[in-house]
């Protein structure tokens, strides 16, 4: 059924049953609109749904009702009530796909859903300079089995994934937010192929168990609180493959893995070009590092309070700090290596030298630990099997050999 700019559109879905379908012409429809159980709702970028500038502007409930393809223009300002542009209630197997929005306090919100698909959508956040002001871009609250794929985003707050599992996040582009995706109480998620750049922290994990986190970019996380990839009481986190560079701290860890007899792996991640690579909030356990390639960093791994990392697994890690020899040339280092930088124990234990990262005098420090065997500092990790060199076993996809990293 197609509806002209001018018709009374919110009263077209009042009346509206399921199976029908409005495809708008290009124009403004004042809102606030309601799309219930089977009903369909499209129309080019042209056509916007405009907020009256209070409450959500379009609210999806039901089984199957579906926003697709137009504008979504604003949406009330109270935080406390979390006023969304595009608002999905109580819904199941409801789409919103190829959605623009705009000007709005909560970009889309899916709540108390089931097989909810949030698809090639693009929300642009306010950008306001308070970023704890800006609303929320994506958020999920007691949904499963839905996802949220090929979407971009920018200059909002947050996509957030709180008390939802089995849930899939996959192929966003998220720019210039706090958190590009953070999980709370929510188990067996998969966060894949996603890319995270300039936000305060890329992906946090929080409270969460059975998070696999494959081939994501993780980028320029800059500042105090800056954070490639944080986990805390995180349990069973499969992070493989992703890419954490120019990032303040790459990975961050917290009390992580939480629950009894867990392990969380971090697994072929290259970690580049960070003030910190890896920092224990303490010394913990449980945490199983392979194949991972660090280099280019300020400092390799910091524990706070200068304790130690020894009570996780290492190995076949690449270290570009690596002055050990490989006589056999199988690629392995014939010695372990040791991490030991009583500079960075230090800092560790006092912050404040942090300001003199870099700076002749913690060198100085660090050339003395080595000289004076009565300072040498205690080792922080140690992998028995580190890759020597700057070899690296790679899959050379036109020849179908191997080439060095």
């Amino acid at each position: 059924m197609e509806v002209a700019a001018g018709d009374d559109l919110a009263a077209r879905l009042a009346a509206a049953a399921p199976g029908d379908a409005f495809c708008l012409a290009p124009g403004r429809y004042q809102g606030p609109f309601r799309i219930g159980a089977g009903v369909t709702l499209w129309g080019p970028r042209e056509a916007s749904l405009v907020s009256t500038g209070t409450g959500d502007t379009v609210v999806l409930t039901g089984d199957g009702p579906r926003l697709l393809g137009l504008t979504v223009d604003g949406s009330g300002s109270r935080y406390d009530l979390q006023d969304a542009a595009v608002h999905v209630n109580s819904a199941a197997g409801a789409l919103v796909s190829g959605v623009r929005v705009c000007n709005a306090l909560f970009g889309i919100i899916v709540e108390k859903s089931r097989a909810v698909d949030v698809v090639g959508n693009e929300v642009d956040g306010s950008g306001r300079a308070e970023i704890g002001l800006r609303g929320d871009s994506i958020r999920m609250w007691e949904t499963t089995d839905s996802r949220i794929v090929g979407n971009r985003v920018t200059g909002a707050r947050d996509i957030v994934i709180w008390y939802s599992g089995g849930n899939e996040v996959r192929g966003n582009e998220v720019i210039g937010g706090r958190y590009g995706t953070h999980f709370m109480y929510s188990h067996g998620n998969r966060v894949i192929e996603n890319r995270y750049v300039g936000n305060v922290v890329g992906i946090f994990v929080m409270y969460s168990r059975e998070i696999t986190l494959e081939n994501n970019l993780l980028a320029a996380s800059a500042g105090s609180a800056g954070i490639g990839l944080g986990l805390k009481e995180a349990s069973d986190v499969r992070a493989v493959d992703n890419v954490l560079v120019r990032n303040n701290v790459g990975l961050f860890v917290d009390n992580s893995p939480f629950e009894p007899r867990t392990t969380d792996l971090i697994l072929r991640n290259a970690i580049r070009l960070c003030d910190i690579g890896i920092e224990f909030h303490a010394s913990m356990r449980g945490n199983v590092f392979r194949e991972n390639s660090l280099r280019g960093n300020a400092v390799q791994v910091r524990v706070d309070g200068g304790g130690d990392a020894l009570g996780n697994e290492w190995e076949g890690n690449d270290f570009d700090d690596y002055a050990g020899y490989d006589l056999d040339g199988d690629g392995v280092g014939d010695v372990p290596y040791e991490l030991r930088s009583l500079s960075s124990t230090l800092a560790a234990r006092h912050p404040q030298l942090d300001y003199f990262r870099g700076s002749p005098s913690l060198f100085l420090v660090d050339a003395a630990s080595h000289l004076l065997p009565m300072v040498k500092p205690t080792p922080v990790l140690v992998d028995p099997r580190p890759v020597a060199g700057r070899y690296r076993k790679v899959e050379d996809s036109e020849s179908g050999g191997t080439r060095a990293d």
